[in-house]
């Protein structure tokens, strides 16, 4: 199977639109630029999604030289029927494509990825509520409609507004909700300075917060590793992680830093293949993770969600970051929704 003599590899763009300005401490997004690789084999098709976020991916480049990227990866998987993995180690988004254009071609075109309940449609994953960074009075308007659809798990994106603001906010939710009914995580998108990290970890410690990412900009390792070994709140790695593709390198930077979380990405932090095996290394230091989509429509959300449902096994109790299916206004159909707090698959496709 898929020796290559009958495969087609070719790739289109398309430009997302946000149904509403999403807010990070490295600027706002009002539209993103996605890739698709399609594999067509003896009448079966699969389909992938390339998505990179400029500034911030380790293959962001300028859109002539990554669709020049493309064009080779299509080529060599049309010679050689499989996916060129080391030569396209430093590029993630592309490799996670392919891998899921060949996932879908290996289950017959069907968008159900994987052997596993949540395929089946029989069991959801939990998600946690994704507040985007805005106004004060636009980011309690968010929350409020997490917490009224059924979200039990809220992150914050902070670094924007003020950090009294934010941590106003906070208070706000405590005061009504106890650790027991809503987990709060927040991501500081590397906006925290070395000087000013720890006092701000210290303030939201008192509001039970399960978790900060990436407190300050990655690359400060000395800094970086004193956070995860001295801060009150329990520090996930995420923005760290991109770039870091070979394996003695990853076990050195958990070794170093030791973190208490990871925040995986497949198409920023090594595609399916990359996180499987940060997934692998973390556990064996004692290190959990959750993962979560990076942009993607919803071609690659039903790849992350698989993933997820794969590598975590049945009844993820841990929230993951699937709920951006609902980012944009010109989304690409798949067969998930969102129920409460649960991901699920509707059908097999």
């Amino acid at each position: 199977m898929m020796e290559g003599r009958n495969m087609k590899a070719t790739f289109k763009s398309r430009l997302l639109r946000f149904k509403q300005p999403a807010g990070t401490s490295r600027g706002v997004y009002t539209t993103h630029l996605s890739y698709y690789v399609e594999l067509s084999e003896d009448g079966v098709k699969g389909i992938g999604e390339c998505s990179v976020l400029p500034d911030l991916s380790c293959d962001a480049m300028p859109w002539p030289q990554y669709e020049e990227v493309l064009r080779k990866a299509c080529a060599a998987v049309e010679a050689d029927g499989k996916i060129p993995a080391e030569a396209l180690r430093p590029y993630p988004s592309v490799l996670f494509g392919l891998e899921t254009a060949f996932a879908q071609l290996r289950c017959g075109g069907s968008t159900a990825l994987s052997d596993t309940p949540f395929a089946r449609g029989e069991e959801g994953i939990t998600i946690n509520g994704l507040v985007w960074m805005g106004s004060f009075d636009e980011m309690m308007s968010r929350l409020e409609e997490k917490l009224q659809a059924g979200y039990h798990c809220v992150k914050l994106k902070i670094g924007a507004i003020d950090f009294d603001r934010e941590l106003e906010l906070v208070r706000h939710i405590r005061s009504r909700y106890s650790r027991s009914d809503v987990e709060l995580r927040v991501d500081a998108n590397g906006g925290f300075t070395p000087e000013n990290a720890m006092q701000r970890l210290d303030a939201l410690a008192r509001y039970d917060i399960h978790s900060i990412e990436q407190p300050v900009r990655q690359h400060q390792w000395p800094v970086m590793a004193r956070l995860c070994r001295e801060s009150p709140v329990p520090v996930a790695l995420d923005e760290e992680l991109i770039g870091i593709n070979d394996t003695e390198t990853k076990k050195r930077l958990l070794d170093e830093l030791h973190p208490s979380w990871l925040v995986l990405k497949p198409s920023l932090h090594g595609g399916a293949a990359g996180c499987r095996e940060w997934v692998r290394l973390a556990r064996e230091r004692g290190i959990g993770s959750w993962m979560t989509s990076a942009l993607e429509s919803n071609i690659g959300l039903n790849a992350v969600a698989h993933l997820c449902a794969e590598t975590y096994g049945p009844d993820i109790s841990m929230p993951q970051g699937l709920g951006t299916g609902l980012l944009y206004e010109n989304n690409i159909k798949m067969p998930l929704t969102i129920k409460g707090d649960k991901l699920w698959n509707l059908k097999n496709a």
